[in-house]
């Protein structure tokens, strides 16, 4: 019976697990479509050809491995247009700072010509006044020369001869002595005229050309100085053409990278500002560094040389010390063996052997009061423009504005960096006071300075820093490590 039963009841098993589904299913509220009439298109989860979609509701979709590749290569595309634009952005900036640096290079060269033309005129000055001179003396020489000439016509002879035949008539030896001392007379003057006459007349041609050499190199300084006036002005014109080329390109470059990044313009030249920003102050850190290193560098060769030196200060004392013990040790021997013979002698005064050495002279004394009035002079003009070539009261340039203020501080400098180095003393960059000067040469030479700065303390300065820029207070290091430190 029960083999009987068992298919009837495996059968009624499989309908009624059949009815399941449609049991459990959400029932269908009326005038709503039922899901199962919902047509199986080309994107339903049924169909062979479905894009990755979920098969039932309220599955989540996802991308295919197509879209995943395209989506994967416009952000390659985007972060290397972003990259591209940054890179523009830093060079711009960097064009910026080369190009301010030529012209102010070419500024002081201006600057170094008009000193020259300055020295050389005041050379053709001198020349011209000791050519005058030279020819007024070899005048008088002529014109006692053409006296000492007349003279000897009239007389139909030299005056030497006469003054012989006049001895020759001496009655007794006291006459021809005193006709002779005439005799010797005449003939130094004659000799002394005319020797005067012609090294005057040689000296008058030498320093007649030594004028005319000297206002050559006048006219060549000239001219020197109108090409660095022309260098100058273009320099400064292409200077400032590009601030402003170089302005448009970066707005464009901001608004392209703003587009890039979904964000606004103004959104991205707040964060540019503030990358170049930290990027300043990294470099100034750098160079902060870079200078204390030099310094202590400096300071360690100067301490090895002064060891050095007293080492072998020492030793020389030493051999000296030793080699007087040796002399005294001598002397007293023989001293002793003489002692006799010593004691009849007189005792004389020992020679000095030798004078103590001359103390060096003293460097220029530091003056405070001056340092102050220059710092003074130099803070009382931030905000005044650059101008170049200026010496005040309107504008400056960075060695005008130097110039000018330790003028104020009692010392008197050219207007040129390069000499205001040459006419200061030296000093490393931990000696610094306020005061002193602070210079950029871009070959490292100090022929080549290009711009100064006067140094105020806490690593800050006053500058005249370009065209377009006013006076202002700047970091030390805003320009990079200083090349050169001096003491006016």
């Amino acid at each position: 019976m029960a083999r009987r039963f068992l298919p009837t009841l495996l059968l009624s098993l499989t309908a009624l697990l059949g009815l399941l589904p449609v049991a459990a299913a959400v029932p269908v509220e009326p005038g709503e479509p039922s899901a199962a009439a919902e047509p199986s298109g080309p994107g339903s989860s049924g169909s062979p050809g479905g894009s990755g979609s979920a098969g039932a509701p309220g599955e989540e979709a996802y991308p295919s491995a197509e879209e995943i590749d395209r989506s994967r290569a416009e952000a390659d595309a985007t972060a290397g247009s972003v990259a591209a634009i940054e890179a523009g952005l830093t060079a711009a900036r960097a064009e910026l700072d080369t190009a301010a640096r030529t012209a102010e290079q070419a500024v002081e060269a201006y600057n170094g010509a008009q000193l020259s033309l300055t020295r050389a005129r005041a050379e053709e000055s001198a020349a011209a006044d000791r050519s005058a001179a030279a020819e007024a003396e070899r005048s008088d020489a002529a014109e006692d020369a053409a006296a000492l000439a007349a003279e000897t016509y009239r007389q139909g002879t030299s005056a030497e001869l006469s003054a012989i035949n006049a001895l020759l008539g001496a009655r007794g030896p006291r006459e021809a002595g005193d006709r002779a001392a005439v005799v010797g007379v005449a003939s130094d003057r004659s000799r002394q005229i005319l020797d005067a006459a012609v090294s005057t007349a040689a000296e008058a041609v030498r320093a007649a050309a030594a004028a005319r050499t000297a206002a050559e190199a006048a006219e060549r300084a000239a001219a020197a100085v109108g090409a660095a006036r022309e260098q100058a002005e273009a320099r400064l014109t292409d200077q400032q053409n590009q601030v402003t080329a170089t302005g448009l390109r970066r707005e464009q470059l901001l608004a392209e990278l703003a587009a890039a990044r979904h964000t606004t313009v103004e959104l991205e030249r707040h964060r540019r500002e503030a990358l170049e920003a930290i990027a300043a102050r990294e470099a100034e850190a750098a160079a902060r560094a870079a200078a204390e290193k030099a310094a202590a560098e400096r300071e360690a060769a100067e301490r090895a040389a002064a060891e050095l030196a007293a080492a072998e200060k020492a030793a020389a004392e030493k051999a000296a010390a030793e080699r007087a013990a040796a002399e005294a040790a001598a002397a007293a021997s023989a001293a002793s063996a003489a002692a006799s013979a010593a004691a009849s002698t007189p005792a004389s005064t020992p020679a000095k052997t030798g004078q103590a050495a001359a103390a060096p002279p003293a460097g220029r004394p530091w003056s405070a009061e001056g340092a102050s009035s220059a710092v003074a002079f130099a803070r009382a003009r931030i905000g005044l423009p650059y101008i170049w070539g200026g010496e005040g009261p309107a504008g400056y340039d960075c060695s005008g504005l130097t110039m000018m203020a330790w003028r104020e501080g009692g010392k008197r400098l050219n207007h040129f960096a390069a000499d205001q180095y040459a006419q200061s003393t030296p000093v490393t960059y931990r000696q610094l006071r306020p005061g002193d000067l602070v210079f950029w040469s871009a070959t490292g030479r100090a022929a080549d300075i290009h711009h100064v700065g006067l140094y105020i303390g806490d690593d800050q300065m006053i500058e005249a820093p370009r065209v377009g820029m006013p006076i202002k207070q700047a970091s030390l290091w805003i320009m990079g490590t200083p090349d050169f430190y001096a003491r006016p």
